[in-house]
């Protein structure tokens, strides 16, 4: 069993999969005092010892983090070693799957389900989403096991590369939310499930390979990623209806639903260094709190808009002037969600600041346990409330519902 964990874990199985896939690392040289580096146009071979690769970036200039494109080559700049891409095509759709596990694609795709399908499903979603993710997390930073290293591996996410790797989160929240609509919506809306779990099996399965393919992390992560959101939807599910009754309809709710996700936030595991890990989740956890209590605030009101008649409905008709429709919604929802979040985030920030006493020029200090965690669950409270109580009502008045 020690073999197969060690295995899976093997960074050079994935860079085997990116160089299957047409991902190389290119050797770079030196061309001036500055640090300015061009590919030489030979890939990086796996036969290599590893501690030779090790050296090819021992020293960099840490300040040319530029993008060029050079002889070919997709140069990454000499912050980091440089790749050639040989299937574009490849290339994109696994980019593009790698961002529909970035927490910005919820935020901001999420609530469409909300504005144009059914709010109940977007609660269900909310609910796991940020449930299953706070889980991963908290066990990135316990168990503390490293992604892979780079070379062998090419790494196109140097955002996330300090934090740790087991399980991917990415792989746990593209299970937990495509399987989650998977098993909530039949009750909803009119469907024919077999395609539903097609779909919802194709993109589970692109974002875990997005995963390897982007370097960030190895086989084990993925696996271990779904293996935790299957045990985590299993273990909740029988309960999602107990839930869904205490969300809506108890005074608790909107208590529980701010102090809960406040108070994980804080006690968030701390890290020896610093990593992006606490602030993701505590908008994670902004998010979820703000559209808890939003949908508690609807059912009070006694206005859910969620759709009329016999349940399940059947699926909207995809007119011409239901696209455009929908369009305007996103369009309008999200200009919303961003106008709130940049006021709420720029208010909250100088009321810090000002309170710590702190420079506003200080943009270190925004990774302060005391400043990171209050300004980010503010805000993305916020963004929560104004997207379950105050999009739908625009909507409304602009004759877009």
């Amino acid at each position: 069993m020690l073999e197969l964990l060690a295995y899976l874990q093997d960074p050079e199985l994935v860079a085997r999969f990116q160089r299957r896939c047409g991902l190389f690392l290119v050797e770079a040289v030196h061309h001036s005092r500055q640090g300015t580096c061009a590919p030489t146009g030979t890939a990086v071979r796996a036969d290599k010892p590893r501690g030779q690769l090790r050296g090819k970036w021992g020293r960099q200039d840490k300040n040319s983090n530029f993008k060029h494109k050079e002889n070919g080559y997709a140069v990454s700049g000499c912050s980091r070693p440089q790749y050639e891409v040989k299937n574009w095509l490849l290339h994109f759709l696994f980019l593009c799957s790698a961002s529909m596990g970035h927490e910005i694609f919820y935020i901001t795709c999420l609530p469409n389900i909300h504005w144009s399908l059914d709010p109940f499903l977007c609660r269900r979603l909310v609910n796991m989403w940020a449930m299953v993710m706070y889980v991963g997390q908290v066990m990135k930073d316990l168990l503390k096991l490293p992604r892979p290293i780079s070379p062998p591996v090419v790494k196109l996410e140097p955002r996330v590369d300090a934090e740790y790797g087991l399980p991917s989160t990415h792989a746990m929240a593209a299970t937990a939310i495509s399987f989650t609509l998977l098993l909530s919506a039949p009750s909803r809306i009119q469907f024919q499930f077999e395609v539903g779990l097609l779909i919802a099996v194709t993109l589970s399965f692109l974002v875990c390979l997005s995963r390897l393919y982007t370097g960030m992390h190895s086989l084990l992560d993925v696996i271990c990623g779904v293996l935790f959101s299957a045990i985590l939807l299993f273990l909740t599910y029988p309960y999602w209806e107990t839930f869904d009754h205490f969300q809506l309809t108890s005074h608790l709710s909107p208590i529980v639903a701010l102090s809960l996700p406040l108070f994980l936030s804080y006690t968030y595991p701390d890290l020896d260094h610093y990593s992006t890990t606490r602030g993701d989740t505590t908008t994670i956890l902004g998010v979820g709190a703000g559209c808890s209590v939003g949908y508690w605030v609807n059912e009070q009101l006694g206005q859910t808009f969620e759709p009329q008649g016999v349940l399940p409905v059947p699926l909207p008709t995809l007119t011409a002037n239901a696209l455009v429709r929908g369009a305007a919604r996103f369009l309008v929802g999200a200009a919303a969600l961003v106008g709130i979040r940049q006021v709420v985030k720029t208010l909250s920030l100088q009321v810090l600041y000002s309170w710590y006493r702190v420079p506003k020029n200080d943009d270190y200090a925004r990774r302060r346990r005391e400043i990171e965690v209050p300004y980010k669950y503010a805000t993305y409270t916020a963004v929560g409330l104004v997207n379950s109580i105050l999009v739908n009502r625009v909507f409304i008045l602009l004759g877009l519902l």
